[in-house]
């Protein structure tokens, strides 16, 4: 049997942030124990000219929620960008998990061909739904989450390959 684009869509993504938001308890708990300011993680970055770890996650969050609700055809619910500690942080992967739980396969299947357009670099730019999830979203979503990862341990969290990749 085929892959539905709900199932490149939804639970993978569910997944990759069940596995972030365990990263960011794993931040919480570094910092509390070496007595160091969550702060220092918000805003740490890894190379001056980068977004700080706050906006990777917020990012990866609406590239998630972006992704479903496109396909699905609803409008893309907003979150504040305005969150100031880790505990923010891993509330907002929460609610982003809890959204996209919310759709159902018959809301995103049968989209692959589903004329999409969104803005790139300040301009409509047309896709088509799989296109779309593929090309662009899944890669953003990742890249986020990635980077975010980096973050972390490139500050001392102690986290691994199974700490992003997550349980089987």
């Amino acid at each position: 049997m085929p892959l539905s684009i709900y199932q490149l869509a939804v639970p993978p993504i569910v997944k990759a942030l069940t596995n972030l938001r365990a990263v960011l308890e794993k931040a919480k708990a570094h910092a509390a124990a070496r007595k160091i300011d969550e702060s220092a993680f918000i805003s740490a970055r890894l190379y001056p000219d980068m977004l700080p770890l706050s906006a990777q996650i917020q990012i990866a969050s609406d590239s998630a929620k972006g992704a479903a609700c496109r396909l699905a055809g609803v409008p893309i619910v907003a979150f504040e960008d305005n969150e100031k500690t880790l505990g923010d942080l891993k509330g907002r992967v929460e609610k982003t998990i809890d959204l996209l739980k919310t759709f159902k396969p018959e809301q995103i299947d049968g989209s692959e061909e589903k004329e999409l357009v969104i803005k790139v670099g300040g301009k409509d730019t047309p896709f088509r739904g799989m296109q779309l999830l593929l090309g662009r979203s899944i890669p953003n979503f990742y890249f986020h989450v990635t980077t975010t990862y980096d973050i972390l341990r490139h500050n001392g969290v102690d986290i691994g390959k199974r700490d992003f990749l997550g349980p089987a």
